[in-house]
C-alpha cells in the first residue's frame, strides 16, 4: 500500500477519536518515515508504507496523544522530544515564551518552576544568548527529558536541570537570585472534565492541583519574592478561568499582578512584579 492510500484509511478510522484525525494520521506517517509533514506532502505519498505506522494508528485510536506516539512535538519553532514523563508542550503556552522577552529584557539569570520538557526555558534561552538557565522538577524522568532537549538544542553549557519539590524545606537554597522566573505548575481540578487523551496518558503529577487546582500556586508564589533580583520578574500561566484566584494569592505575596492573554483570547499568563500588594512596602 501506498503512502496516500493509508493516509485515508487511517483518517476515517481515527475519525472515530480525533477531531483532527488527518492531521494525525499525517503528522505519524511523518513520524515513521522520517521525513517533516510538509516532505511528507510534497515527496513521499507514493512511497511504500512503513511497518511500524499500523501500530501508530492502533496506539491512536486508544487515545493515546500524536505527541508521545512519535516522541515529539514542536513548540516555538523548535521540536522537543517528548514521553509520558512531562505534559506535552501546547501552543497556548507560547504566549509566556514571548512575554518573557518582552518583559525581562535586563534579566541574566532564568528559572522555570517545573520544567518538565523544558520547553519553555529552552526556547527563551535559544532566544536569549545573553542567558543562563535552571529548570527545576521534582521528576527525574522529567529531569532526562529536559536534558536531552538541552543537548538537542545546544543550550546544554547554558541551563542546569535540577531535582527541586517546592513542597519541600530548603528547595530553592542556593539557586537565586533570577531576573525571570517561570512557572507553568499544576493547575487543573481533581474532579475537571479533561479528554481521554489528557487523563489516561499524561502525567497526574503535573497536571492536577487539589479540588481548586489553585493548590500548588498556594505553595510557590509565596515563596518567589526572595528569588528575584531587584528587577525581576514572574510569569505564571493560569487556567482561563482562574485569573482572579491567582491574582489575589499572587497579591497576598506582595505581587502587583497583570494578565496577558493567549491568542485565543483566553486568560493565560500572570505577570508579577513585587510591588506593594497585600503584603506591605515595596522593597
Amino acid at each position: 500500500m501506498q503512502v496516500a492510500r493509508a493516509l485515508r484509511d487511517a483518517a476515517g478510522a481515527l475519525a472515530a477519536v480525533s477531531d483532527t484525525a488527518r492531521l494525525d494520521a499525517e503528522v505519524m506517517m511523518a513520524g515513521a518515515l522520517g521525513v517533516s509533514r510538509s516532505d511528507l506532502l510534497l515527496r513521499h505519498m507514493g512511497d511504500g508504507v512503513p511497518d511500524c505506522f499500523a501500530d501508530f494508528v492502533a496506539r491512536r485510536m486508544r487515545h493515546e496523544p500524536v505527541a508521545y506516539v512519535v516522541g515529539h512535538q514542536e513548540f516555538y519553532g523548535r521540536d522537543f522530544l517528548v514521553t509520558p514523563e512531562v505534559l506535552i508542550p501546547r501552543g497556548d503556552s507560547e504566549v509566556l515564551v514571548e512575554t518573557a522577552l518582552g518583559e525581562a529584557p535586563d534579566a541574566r539569570r532564568v528559572l522555570d518552576c517545573g520544567t518538565g520538557s523544558g520547553a519553555l526555558v529552552l526556547s527563551v534561552l535559544a532566544e536569549r544568548p545573553d542567558l543562563n538557565g535552571v529548570g527545576i522538577d521534582r521528576s527525574l524522568g522529567a529531569l532526562a527529558v529536559a536534558a536531552a532537549n538541552a543537548a538537542r538544542l545546544g543550550l546544554a553549557h547554558r541551563v542546569r536541570m535540577l531535582r527541586r519539590d517546592w513542597d519541600m524545606p530548603g528547595w530553592s537554597d542556593g539557586l537565586g537570585p533570577f531576573g525571570l522566573i517561570l512557572a507553568n505548575p499544576p493547575y487543573v481540578e481533581m474532579d475537571a472534565c479533561l479528554s481521554r487523551s489528557v487523563r489516561d496518558y499524561e502525567p497526574a503529577g503535573a497536571l492536577f492541583a487539589g479540588p481548586d487546582g489553585l493548590a500548588a500556586y498556594r505553595v510557590l508564589l509565596a515563596q518567589l519574592p526572595a528569588m528575584l533580583d531587584e528587577s525581576g520578574v514572574v510569569l505564571v500561566e493560569i487556567g482561563a478561568a482562574q485569573a482572579d484566584d491567582v491574582r489575589a494569592i499572587a497579591e497576598a505575596a506582595g505581587f502587583d499582578a497583570r494578565l496577558q492573554h493567549d491568542l485565543g483570547g483566553r486568560p493565560r499568563v500572570l505577570v508579577l512584579r513585587f510591588g506593594l500588594g497585600k503584603a506591605g512596602q515595596p522593597r
